[in-house]
């Protein structure tokens, strides 16, 4: 299932106008702080499709009824892009498990590229909620690749994907692979006489800046 935030009116989207925002990119601060903040956004709308079971808590005044997740949950990233994101949903599942994904893309000179796993880092994910967050969706191909490294690891009972600006045929590609996953974003990018579909997907506007930043402003 896809969920599109920028279709709704939520404050998330004046962080993604500010991401977006060719000044504004230049405050290195503000870049990764907006990453975060609309982490913060996206885990708290995902947050509502989660199970939940009650649970007592004792307070002051005697015994509430509260609503906790039902299941661990395993926040997963790809290094080092997307480590402002995946801050923004710790601040939100705080209870949460991290895995860490170092892999990038390995050019060739015909134009195609790989992806080049280095490092992975993950907890058993068997039986668990997974949320994969990555700052850009472009072809899909990182996310698809890492996810299915982190299945090394375990079944997990949900996969969730949570990114800031999404292409249309990097979503296609992701729904193709993982049908059963749910794709969690602040925008996403149509083709247009400008931006064919058959031009780079990373070309569109918002998806190459926003990398540029994602990959060499943030440091780990």
């Amino acid at each position: 299932m896809i969920h599109n935030l920028s279709r709704n009116h939520h404050i998330g989207n004046q962080y993604l106008a500010e991401l977006r925002d060719e000044k504004k990119q230049q405050d290195r601060l503000r870049f990764r702080y907006n990453l975060e903040r609309l982490g913060m956004v996206l885990g708290f709308e995902l947050s509502k499709s989660l199970p939940y079971r009650t649970i007592e808590v004792e307070t002051p005044l005697g015994i509430a009824a509260c609503q906790v997740p039902d299941k661990p949950i395993v926040l997963a990233t790809i290094l080092r892009a997307g480590l402002p994101l995946h801050q923004g949903l710790l601040n939100v599942f705080d209870q949460a498990e991290s895995a860490f994904i170092s892999a990038y893309r390995k050019n060739h000179k015909d134009g195609s590229f790989e992806i080049k796993m280095e490092y992975v880092s993950c907890p058993s994910i068997q039986g668990k909620i997974l949320i994969l967050c990555d700052p850009m969706l472009a072809t899909g191909a990182s996310i698809a690749i890492s996810t299915k490294a982190l299945l090394e690891y375990g079944t997990p009972s949900k996969i969730h994907f949570v990114t800031a600006i999404a292409s249309v045929p990097g979503v296609e590609h992701i729904e193709r692979v993982f049908p059963e996953a749910d794709i969690w974003m602040g925008a996403s990018m149509k083709s247009s006489p400008q931006n064919p579909i058959s031009c780079p997907v990373w070309a569109t506007p918002g998806i190459w800046p926003l990398a540029i930043r994602c990959k060499n402003e943030i440091r780990a």
